[in-house]
Order: C-alpha cells, then structure tokens, then sequence
C-alpha cells in the first residue's frame, strides 16, 4: 500500500509563508505544485530580475529551487518540521534555462529518521530536457527538536 503525504501542498504553503515571509511569499514567485510522499513539484515563476547577464536565469536561481523541493518533500511525507536544514547541495547545470517558469521535481531517495537524501531534476516549464540536476542532504531533527521552539 502506498503511503500517502502527511501535509498538503497548501497546508506546507501556509506554513512556509508563516515561518519563512523573507523567502516564501508572493513576490518571491515561489510555490507548490504538488506533494506526494517522499516527492513534490515545486516552481519558480519567471522573473526579468532573474536574469544574468547573457539573458539566461541565474544559477543562484536554481539553486534556491533546489533546495526548496528537497524541504517541501520532506515536509510532505513527515510532517512539519522546520528545524530540518541543508548539509549539502550539490547542483550541475545542463543548459540555458528558458525564460520562462522553473519547475524542479525532487524525489527522495532515502528517508531515514535524521537524514533525508533527494534527487532534483529542474526544467523550464514546458519543457522535457533538464537544465539541470541537483542532489540534496538533509539533516532532520529529532522529534522533540522538530519544532524549533
């Protein structure tokens, strides 16, 4: 039987625009497509102030994509636990994104008690070839921790 995800894609949402305004909020053009367990969808909105110079979105871009899904996913198939936090990110740029909206897929690839590893795979919408792959670490706290209070 398959698991099914703890949290929504709109009850993740609401909680990241509580406890991270600065990041997530409607500026930012970031968002949630989808959550399943141990997996989700998430999207950057095109944006001309992403841009670097050569037109192309910049990598640092992509790089908050990246490691946004990883944490959506986690979130997803735990629970809320704000306290997890990044030990790698690890990120190869395939080709020029277009421009137009970022979409990364991460599936994690393991989900142990205190680590979670997951594989990223960022599109521009629309399109099928990556341009580019990310792998993530995440060090999840234990239970009485997991709050941050």
């Amino acid at each position: 039987m398959k698991e099914k995800a703890k949290l929504t894609a709109a009850e993740i949402e609401r909680l990241l625009t509580t406890e991270f305004p600065q990041m997530f909020n409607p500026q930012g053009g970031f968002s949630i497509d989808e959550v399943w367990f141990r997996g989700c969808r998430v999207r950057k909105r095109f944006d001309p102030q992403s841009l670097r110079p050569g037109g192309t979105i910049a990598g640092t871009t992509m790089m908050a994509l990246a490691d946004l899904g990883p944490y959506v996913a986690i979130h997803a198939s735990i629970g809320w636990a704000p306290m997890a936090v990044t030990t790698n990110l690890s990120i190869n740029f395939l080709k020029r994104p277009a421009q137009k909206d970022l979409l990364a897929e991460t599936r994690l690839i393991k989900l142990g008690k205190r680590l979670a590893v997951a594989d990223i795979a960022i599109r521009s919408d629309g399109d099928e070839e990556l341009v580019a792959h990310a792998t993530s670490t995440y060090s999840i706290p234990p239970p009485s921790d997991s709050q941050g209070r």
